[in-house]
């Protein structure tokens, strides 16, 4: 099991599974070999993690995407909630990432004119290990191996968090630069009080999502405008295209439309000292009452959409796109050598 989160969470190490990967795919047999108190192999390729104060996840195995969050957040007994907004599939939906949204692996190559990718087009996961530390740790470890790049992606959960891991290691004689995220997507109760704290001062540009196929909103759709709501008290208007701006309000009221890269301006970058952005922010869902702190580790930038008006063609509920990545500032992997980044959930909702 690859302990990358080691650094600020519990580290696991004291009931492991066999490190061969598993190309079974039934439950039983993925059971059988994987399974363990608080992880459970589902029908549809589906795992299930659930922890001794009964929070919980749900991962989809061939899309390496978290489909759904639910952490214990109130003290009654029935004190759950949902944390992730997911579009389900349509009956008859074809292919991988049926469900939209939720919390998805984003890797994409930047190949120059006339080069080879040496990334597959399509990630192809398996299990291959477990790791629990009695009931109150546990994590699944996914990978994906091909001719020139191999992909680890490990997801813990833990009473009061959870954790998104990637490592990429390049096995090809050249090396291959990429634009990555780990992007989720958040649950509030209504599009009013939907707001995230923690970006004050940071500098931002207008920009589309980087393309997945867990995306519920297309690159065009993000980044198409709209007007503001007419009661948007608070509220910044969005700068143009190709504008760089600083976050003056300590809020980001997320009610109205837009489609941001928190990073460090091209100007900054240039510097031998700059500002980056935060390695945590937070979520408010003043519906809820709720807060979840997302924390970034290995990525330059942090992605923020939302989705405004066009939420209602999805439900009644509204949602948020947010994320650790690197969109304007590559990963470059040179051969032999290993890119590592992860996410981080957790929330303090019980205290």
């Amino acid at each position: 099991m690859a302990s990358f989160l080691s650094l600020s969470l519990p580290k696991l190490n004291l009931i492991k599974a066999s490190s061969a990967a598993s190309t079974t795919t039934t439950p039983e047999a993925l059971n059988e070999k994987f399974g363990r108190k608080g992880i459970k192999f589902l029908d549809s390729n589906i795992v299930e993690l659930t922890v001794r104060n009964g929070s919980s996840l749900k991962l989809s195995i061939p899309d390496a995407q978290v489909t759904s969050y639910t952490p214990k957040v109130y003290w009654k007994d029935d004190g759950f909630e949902e944390a992730l907004y997911t579009v389900p599939p349509i009956d008859g939906t074809p292919g991988p990432y049926k469900t939209k949204g939720g919390i998805g692996l984003v890797l994409n190559e930047v190949v120059q004119p006339g080069a080879k990718a040496l990334l597959p087009s399509t990630l192809q996961w398996t299990v291959t290990d477990v790791d629990s530390d009695s009931i109150d740790a546990l994590q699944v470890e996914l990978n994906c191996i091909s001719r020139f790049i191999d992909i680890t992606y490990v997801v813990t959960l833990y009473p009061v968090r959870m954790a998104t891991a990637v490592i990429a290691k390049n096995k090809s004689p050249k090396p291959i630069t990429l634009t990555n995220a780990i992007l989720s997507h958040f649950r509030f109760k209504k599009r009013g009080g939907t707001a995230i704290q923690g970006l004050r001062s940071c500098s931002f540009i207008s920009h589309t999502p980087l393309s997945s196929p867990f995306e519920i909103l297309t690159p065009s759709e993000a980044v198409k405008s709209e007007p503001q709501r007419f009661f948007s008290f608070g509220a910044e208007p969005e700068p143009k295209p190709g504008s760089w701006t600083k976050q003056d309000l300590s809020l980001t009221l997320l009610e109205n439309k837009m489609s941001r890269v928190y990073a460090a301006p091209p100007k900054e970058r240039s510097k031998a000292f700059y500002h980056t952005p935060p390695s945590k922010f937070e979520t408010i869902d003043q519906g809820r009452e709720l807060f979840f702190r997302v924390i970034r580790m290995g990525f330059e930038d942090i992605y923020v959409s939302s989705p405004g008006s066009l939420s209602e063609k999805y439900g009644k509920d509204y949602f948020i796109c947010t994320g650790p990545a690197s969109i304007l500032v590559p990963v470059t992997v040179n051969p032999g050598e290993k890119w590592r980044g992860a996410q981080v959930i957790e929330h303090d909702n019980l205290t």
